[in-house]
């Protein structure tokens, strides 16, 4: 037998939806907050964990707050991201006393990232500015996956087809489609579903997540059920927002 995770993603997926799914299977909350804690920018943040239910379904949401200094001006009333280059996002992963692996699985999802806004941009890996993604919350999204999935040590992990979303969202740049170009470049070679949900159900930070961690994308799976996790999102669809995991065993073939 051998331990496996699955991401079924039932609406899509995002950064915050993947801490609330990893966490609802069970992880104590308070030992992932000491761990995401050691980021040297944790007076930057402040992470609210909390049940929330939708459509009957009881699942975990996670909200990243961030905290305004004294010293930054927002005459516009507009949340001023900083804009890190991927160096910069090394480095505070560097100076995390958190595990190796941990360390290993945010740089690779964050590379993801860079790779993809690279393209877009017609830039390079180094020059491109992290804007939304590089923001602290995406920060954190993207390490504290890594922590949870670091203690949850899973032989293999596995994602259903990821649903992309329709229609139009404002960023950085301005009016852009749905699926964002980052969001589709990264899960090139992913199995996705082009669906008819208005608004953004995948984000680049959940796309990146899924497609470092993945092994497989695959939609017939057969293991047996040992925990089940909801990670709900903070958006209104027609459907459900959640992203459900699976944690179980899968049986070796003989």
């Amino acid at each position: 037998m051998g331990k496996i995770l699955y991401f079924d993603c039932i609406c899509g997926v995002s950064g915050d939806m993947t801490l609330g799914a990893l966490l609802d299977l069970g992880i104590d909350k308070e030992k992932f907050l000491t761990e995401i804690n050691k980021l040297n920018m944790s007076d930057e943040f402040e992470i609210v964990i909390k049940n929330k239910q939708e459509n009957g379904i009881n699942g975990t949401n996670v909200c990243v707050n961030i905290k305004e200094h004294k010293h930054e001006h927002h005459h516009d009333g507009h949340h001023h991201h900083h804009h890190r280059h991927l160096n910069d996002i090394h480095k505070i992963i560097d100076d995390a006393d958190i595990t190796d692996k941990a360390k290993e699985i945010a740089k690779d999802i964050f590379m993801q990232v860079a790779k993809a806004e690279a393209k877009v941009h017609n830039s390079t890996i180094d020059k491109v500015h992290f804007h939304e993604v590089g923001a602290t919350d995406s920060i954190v999204d993207i390490v504290g996956s890594a922590i949870l999935i670091d203690m949850l040590d899973a032989d293999k992990i596995y994602c259903s087809s990821v649903p992309l979303g329709s229609g139009f969202i404002k960023c950085d740049h301005g009016v852009i489609p749905v699926p964002a170009p980052a969001t589709v470049e990264i899960l090139k070679k992913a199995k996705v579903k082009i669906n008819s949900i208005k608004g953004e159900t995948t984000t680049p930070t959940g796309a990146a997540i899924v497609k470092t961690l993945s092994d497989e994308f695959i939609d017939d799976i057969e293991f047996e059920i040992e925990s089940i996790g909801y990670g709900m999102g903070h958006k209104k669809f027609e459907i459900p927002n959640m992203l459900r995991v699976i944690l179980g065993q899968k049986k070796k073939k003989n």
